[in-house]
């Protein structure tokens, strides 16, 4: 029997929007994972870069893109009109390069989450993005690596950890090796991660 909590969760959609400055293979594989869905809807992809490969497959599963510059980012003026105009309730970071700015951390409070490619608070930090913290893994022979989702506060990295995942390395792993073990775990994890604290707002 449904209890008046489910009843109202069912009802609720909460529209989220996707930063991102890269390939986007997190914004396509979220907005696949939440299509249909009655409780979330990718309203809104977000990109510092126009030449971003997220944009385009963003647009053709018929997600809305927008592209600001370092000025606007950080221009309350103009963030929280876009925001607003698609009643974003939720922002999740993949592979988003710039820093969040203050007022949208504090507009959003534990409604901002990033993931990052290693076990924070390990090769995290200004400069630590996508091959570098590989190689810094491989680099220091690390035995495990693995991704970490973690709430945004103005400090790069430094928000509260949710949930890691790990898995192994061997001597003999690249460091193009090390990226697909740890791809392959944000591509498993990261839809239900947020689908589960969507459920929690």
């Amino acid at each position: 029997m449904q209890t008046i909590k489910d009843m109202i969760r069912k009802m609720k959609t909460t529209n989220i929007a996707i930063f991102v400055s890269g390939s986007g293979t997190n914004c396509e594989n979220l907005i696949r994972y939440f299509a249909g869905s009655d409780s979330v809807n990718c309203a809104l992809v977000v990109s510092n870069k126009p030449d971003a490969p997220a944009l385009e497959k963003a647009q053709r599963l018929g997600v809305t893109t927008q592209v600001v510059t370092k000025a606007e980012l950080n221009d309350e003026a103009v963030m929280m009109p876009l925001l607003q105009k698609y009643d974003i309730g939720f922002i999740v970071l993949a592979g988003f390069l710039p820093l969040i700015p203050d007022f949208l951390v504090e507009a959003y409070p534990r409604r901002i989450v990033n993931i990052h490619p290693s076990l924070l608070p390990k090769y995290g930090g200004k400069g630590m993005w996508g091959h570098h913290v590989h190689e810094a893994v491989k680099a220091a022979g690390e035995t495990e690596t693995g991704m970490t989702v973690h709430w945004v506060t103005p400090v790069c990295d430094g928000g509260d950890i949710i949930v890691q995942y790990k898995v192994a390395l061997s001597p003999a792993d690249t460091v193009d090796d090390i990226a697909e073990k740890e791809h392959q775990l944000e591509m498993k994890y990261f839809p239900k991660v947020i689908e589960r604290l969507l459920e929690d707002l």
